[in-house]
């Protein structure tokens, strides 16, 4: 799975390059996110695009994102694809994460 990072004034913008986050790349996205998220202080936006499916495993692994994050650091989710978005509101965790309609958007708004 290929992460890109994007720095901006305001927040650094981690793009996700799959289609699926589930049991087979769940690890090795959570250890990227912790090598990406461990480097920089602030807002992280995870732009998930391109993702069209996500599982339990994937899910998992998105929350472990943002518990492993250091005090002053946030993580935000942008550009989800309607099933995506429907697994984050079937579990709840929309009420968790700050969701963005896109990634221009998100990096835009003011800080949660």
């Amino acid at each position: 799975m290929e992460l890109t990072v994007e720095q901006h004034p305001v927040a650094t913008l981690i793009r996700v390059h799959a289609t699926r986050i589930d049991a087979p790349t769940a690890l090795q996205f959570k250890e990227d996110m912790r090598k990406l998220t461990g480097r920089d202080q602030g807002r992280f936006i995870l732009d998930l695009r391109q993702v069209d499916f996500i599982d339990s495993s994937g899910l998992g692994a998105v929350v472990a994102s943002m518990k492993q994050l250091r005090p002053g650091q946030t993580l935000e989710l942008a550009a989800l694809q309607p099933i995506v978005d429907k697994v984050f509101r079937l579990t709840r965790m929309d009420t968790i994460f700050t969701i963005h309609g896109d990634a221009d958007q998100a990096v835009a708004a003011d800080p949660v």
